[in-house]
């Protein structure tokens, strides 16, 4: 059977998307510092674990399985929507826009490939190319574990480096020298229950969608899939 071309050439260009938004923003800035945000960390999953279902669907072999595809789709939606609806919005407390709108040329291009393109790519792989009713709301707690172990992170980091240090706290809600630990704790609270919201959204849609993916894609992911393989697992 051929591998069905359309699946593995879109996956492969979302992973390649990541792959340039983060490549671009290395080269710009100071590769620590780069590597300390969260959509950083999340456009490395992304072109990891999309690269990766390139890979499996041109050699006919199985996806990845729901709690890695599901998670990695949850974590760069949440880059979306935090980027869009938090730091991009002048009506957000926390907005970011003076900054944003100072990038130009390769780090403007950077920071729609990241925050925008390979969001709405993951999207369209999701409710295009891949197989209905695989995730669970057990998955939608275990992948809360990822964006609490970069909270974790983040606070770390901003307390080891001087005040002052420019990108100390890497997102201005968790930024704990001007709002201090309880108020961080609170925001690191609201975020984690709209995340999790988020989760089971995705694990409702996932639910209820219809299989779009083309007939090639599902024959050959049928002929290799696990008898025993089913939603509950």
């Amino acid at each position: 059977m051929i591998a069905p071309a359309y699946p593995t050439a879109f996956r492969a260009l979302i992973a390649l998307a990541a792959l340039a938004g983060v490549t671009i923003e290395c080269v710009q800035g100071s590769v620590p510092v780069v590597l300390s945000f969260f959509t950083i960390w999340t456009n490395i999953a992304v072109a990891v674990v999309y690269g990766t279902c390139a890979a499996r669907t041109w050699r006919r072999r199985a996806p990845l399985p729901p709690l890695v595809t599901g998670g990695v789709l949850l974590f760069i939606l949440i880059t979306g929507l935090v980027y869009h609806l938090v730091l991009a919005n002048p009506a957000s407390p926390f907005n970011v826009t003076d900054d944003i709108a100072k990038l130009t040329g390769a780090r403007a291009v950077a920071n729609q490939l990241l925050h925008t393109v390979t969001p709405l790519g993951a999207v369209l792989e999701f409710a295009l190319l891949t197989a209905p009713r695989r995730f669970t709301p057990r998955l939608a707690a275990l992948w809360l574990a990822y964006p609490l172990v970069y909270v974790g992170f983040a606070l770390v980091r901003g307390a080891l480096l001087a005040p002052g240090t420019p990108t100390r706290y890497t997102y201005p809600f968790i930024d704990a020298a001007r709002y201090g630990y309880a108020q961080v704790a609170v925001n690191a609270v609201v975020l984690g229950l709209a995340f999790y919201s988020l989760a089971l959204l995705l694990v409702l849609a996932d639910r209820l969608r219809p299989d779009l993916r083309p007939l090639s894609l599902r024959a050959a992911e049928n002929r290799i899939s696990s008898p025993g393989e089913g939603p509950l697992k």
